[in-house]
C-alpha cells in the first residue's frame, strides 16, 4: 500500500464540513434515552431541563475555551497536542492512550450497541435476549449475540467508508447531519403541535421544582441540599455523554480550510445549536408525558418520563401522533442518527494516534497515510478495539466508563489555556478564549464538582476509568525509554 508523508493531508474540509462533524457527533442516540434515567435520579420536570441547561453552558463554555487553542495549535490530532503542548509529552500520551482505551472507542461502541438495539425494533431477530455466548469476569458480563453482530458490522461498514479517503467521510457526515438536524426539529414541531398533553402538563407543573426520588416502598423523599447536588451531579453522566464529541473536530484540524478561523467556529456554531435542540427535545417530553411514573404501568403515560419502555424515551413521546407505529418511526429515526453519529467519531480518532504515532508514542504504522491520505492503520485498530469493547457491557455501562475519562482531560485541556497564556504569552491567538479568565475557570470548577461526586457516588465505573489513565504512566516510559 502506498503511504503518505504528513504533508499529503488533503485541505477538504470548510466551515459547514466541520461544523457538521461538531454537531453530527454530537447528535446520536442519547437524548433520546437518557432522559428517562435522568428523570429518575432528579424527580421533577424543572430539574430534567435544568440538568440540560448545565450540561449545555458546560459545552458552550468549553467549546468557546477550545476556540484559543485550535488557533494556536491547528495541527492533526487537536486536544492530544493542546495537552502536550500545556504540559509536557506524558500527559498527552496519556490523553490518548485513554481516547483509544476508553473514550473514542468506548463512545463508538457505545454508539454502535444503541444502533443495534433499535434496528431490533424493526428486526425482531436482533434481540438483546438473544445471546449465543456469555461469561462474567468478576463484575462485568461480556456477552455475543445478533446485537453485538450488527453494533460491529455498523463500525466496520463506516470504518471501510473511511478507508477511501476524507471526501468520502465528510460527504457520509454532511448528509446524515443535514437529515438529523431536520428530524429531530420535525420532532420538536410535532411534539409541540401535536402531542403536547394538558394533563402531562398539569401534572408536571404542580411537582416542576419539587425533586424527589422513590423509596424502596414507593414513597416520594425530598432532595434538598447535598442530596440534589449529588444527584445532579450524577444526573449529568447522560446528559454530558449525549452532548459529548464535540472537541472531535479538533483532530481533523490538519484537514480544515482555514482551521485557525473555522475550527473556532464550528466549535461554537455546532455545540450552540445542538444544546438549544436538545434542551427543546426535553421540552417536549415535558409537554407530552407525565415526568413521574409507575414501573408496573400500562399506558406511555401511566409510566411517565421516568419509566418509559426500555428508556425509549422519544418513542413513548410520539405515540399518540404515531400509535403502534411509534416504535418503528423513532427506531428507524435513531438508526440514521447513530450510523451518522459515529461516522463522526471513527473519521475524526484515527487522526489522534496518527499524531502519537509521528511523535513516537504509538505503534510506527498508525503515522502513514494509506493513497487516500487517510490514517488507515489507525482506522483500522480503532474498529478492532471498538468491536470487542461491543462485547464488554451495555449501553449505560460504556457510558459511565466514558464520561468521568472525558471529563478529566476537559478539565486539563481548559486548565492548559491558563498555562500557555504563562508559557508562551508571545504566541500568535488568533482568537481568545471567551470570558477568559472568568468562563474558563468556571468550567473547570463545576466539572472537578461533577467528577467528585461521580467517584463517590459511582465508583464502580468512575475508579476503572481512573485506573485505565493511571495505567498509561509505565506504559508510556516503557514505549517511550525517555525522561519526559
Amino acid at each position: 500500500m502506498y503511504m503518505r508523508e504528513e504533508s499529503s493531508f488533503r485541505k477538504s474540509l470548510n466551515l459547514f464540513d466541520s461544523t457538521a462533524i461538531v454537531m453530527g457527533s454530537m447528535i446520536g442516540s442519547g437524548v433520546f434515552i437518557v432522559g428517562a434515567d435522568i428523570a429518575r435520579q432528579v424527580g421533577s420536570p424543572g430539574w430534567l431541563i435544568m440538568t440540560w441547561v448545565i450540561t449545555g453552558f458546560l459545552t458552550v463554555f468549553a467549546a468557546l475555551s477550545y476556540g484559543e487553542l485550535a488557533g494556536m495549535f491547528p495541527h492533526a490530532g487537536g486536544q492530544y497536542v493542546y495537552l502536550r503542548k500545556a504540559y509536557n509529552p506524558l500527559t498527552g500520551f496519556l490523553y490518548g492512550w485513554t481516547l483509544f482505551l476508553v473514550i473514542q472507542t468506548g463512545t463508538i461502541a457505545a454508539v454502535g450497541m444503541a444502533f443495534a438495539k433499535f434496528t431490533g425494533v424493526l428486526f425482531p431477530w436482533v434481540s438483546e435476549n438473544v445471546v449465543w455466548y456469555k461469561v462474567e469476569f468478576f463484575k462485568y458480563i461480556f456477552k455475543f449475540g445478533p446485537v453485538q453482530i450488527v453494533a460491529i458490522l455498523s463500525i466496520c461498514i463506516l470504518t471501510w467508508v473511511n478507508l477511501r479517503g476524507v471526501h468520502e467521510g465528510k460527504r457520509v457526515q454532511n448528509v446524515f447531519t443535514s437529515g438529523k438536524f431536520l428530524l429531530v426539529l420535525g420532532f420538536i414541531l410535532v411534539g409541540f403541535f401535536f402531542a403536547s398533553n394538558s394533563e402531562s402538563i398539569a401534572r408536571n407543573l404542580a411537582v416542576f421544582w419539587q425533586p424527589a426520588v422513590k423509596d424502596s416502598g414507593g414513597n416520594w423523599i425530598p432532595l434538598t441540599g447535598m442530596a440534589l447536588v449529588a444527584a445532579l451531579g450524577m444526573a449529568q453522566v447522560g446528559s454530558l455523554f449525549s452532548s459529548d464529541a464535540w472537541n472531535n473536530v479538533t483532530f481533523t484540524a490538519a484537514e480544515v480550510i482555514n482551521p485557525k478561523k473555522n475550527i473556532p467556529m464550528s466549535l461554537f456554531l455546532g455545540t450552540f445549536i445542538v444544546t438549544i435542540l436538545f434542551i427543546l427535545t426535553n421540552v417536549v417530553y415535558i409537554a407530552v408525558l407525565p415526568l413521574r411514573g409507575d414501573p408496573a404501568g400500562v399506558t406511555v403515560l401511566d409510566r411517565g418520563i421516568q419509566y418509559a419502555l426500555n428508556d425509549r424515551l422519544a418513542t413513548a413521546a410520539v405515540y399518540d401522533v404515531f400509535g403502534v407505529y411509534a416504535a418503528s418511526v423513532m427506531a428507524l429515526f435513531i438508526m440514521i442518527s447513530t450510523f451518522g453519529c459515529n461516522n463522526g467519531l471513527i473519521l475524526s480518532g484515527a487522526r489522534v494516534y496518527y499524531a502519537m504515532a509521528k511523535d513516537g508514542l504509538f505503534f510506527k504504522e498508525a503515522g502513514t497515510l494509506n493513497a487516500k491520505a487517510v490514517p488507515s492503520v489507525g482506522l483500522i485498530l480503532q474498529a478492532v478495539w471498538a468491536s470487542l469493547l461491543c462485547l464488554s457491557g451495555t449501553y449505560s455501562q460504556l457510558l459511565d466508563y466514558v464520561v468521568f475519562a472525558v471529563l478529566i482531560f476537559y478539565v486539563l485541556t481548559i486548565a492548559g489555556i491558563f498555562v500557555l497564556r504563562k508559557k508562551m504569552p508571545d504566541a500568535e491567538r488568533p482568537y481568545k478564549a471567551f470570558g477568559y479568565p472568568v468562563v474558563p475557570a468556571l468550567y473547570i470548577i463545576l466539572a472537578t464538582l461533577i467528577m467528585l461526586i461521580l467517584l463517590v457516588y459511582k465508583s464502580d465505573y468512575t475508579w476503572p476509568g481512573l485506573i485505565i489513565v493511571l495505567l498509561g504512566i509505565p506504559v508510556y516510559f516503557l514505549w517511550n525509554k525517555k525522561p519526559v
